[in-house]
């Protein structure tokens, strides 16, 4: 039976809550980037739109990895939303909150991740249905800044820090309240092989098994 993209993302945040962000994709190298990533066990995906042809690759990536839950990142508007949801993506992912953005892909079943820095953003974006929010920029949200986010935030909402992390920067950030993370040049750039990309993503993985443990 086919998983929704709310179940797949529960399942991913249970399992292995990394968010892949493959900013500046190129279309040619979306499968065999995305098969890299679902191999060491990273099934949430995101394309930025600002990438090329960015809704080539996300329907590329939505019809090769169908346990996947695949989408799009820097989403501004309600059409790109719809857009995403054309091509067969299920996950939307803002550098900000914008309410209609949230809206449309609430109403459209998709998962929402919408990016704040502060709590008025962060309650506002739960309030509208936001299925997490995007910590960003991690760069300056510090572990300690998430810890008092944690504090007031209701307990299960998901807190993904985005931007700069690393595999060395999660412990910190996973001790103050972090429930996964976005990872962005530290795991892939454009032009880097598949077989790269999944060293890469195995030195995430483990890092979040060992911080976990």
């Amino acid at each position: 039976m086919t998983m929704t993209p709310h179940a797949k993302f529960t399942a991913a945040v249970a399992a292995v809550p990394l968010v892949a962000i493959l900013r500046g994709l190129p279309p040619t190298d979306a499968i065999e980037v995305g098969r890299a990533l679902v191999a060491q066990g990273l099934s949430v995906i995101e394309v930025p739109l600002n990438s090329p042809q960015p809704l080539t690759s996300i329907e590329a990536l939505a019809a090769a990895l169908r346990d996947a839950l695949v989408g799009a990142g820097t989403v501004l508007t309600a059409q790109q939303v719809r857009e995403v949801h054309a091509a067969g993506g299920q996950l939307i992912v803002s550098p900000n909150f914008n309410a209609e953005v949230v809206h449309a892909a609430v109403g459209l079943g998709l998962v929402c991740l919408p990016g704040v820095m502060t709590p008025s953003e962060a309650f506002a974006a739960l309030a509208e249905g936001a299925s997490g929010l995007k910590l960003f920029p991690a760069e300056i949200i510090t572990p300690a800044a998430v810890k008092a986010l944690r504090a007031v935030l209701p307990g299960d909402a998901l807190l993904l820090p985005v931007g700069g992390i690393t595999p060395a920067s999660m412990d910190a950030y996973r001790a103050a309240g972090a429930s996964g993370f976005g990872l962005g040049s530290a795991l892939y750039r454009p032009g880097m092989a598949a077989a790269d990309v999944a060293r890469r993503a195995a030195m995430f993985v483990q890092a979040w098994r060992r911080d976990g443990a």
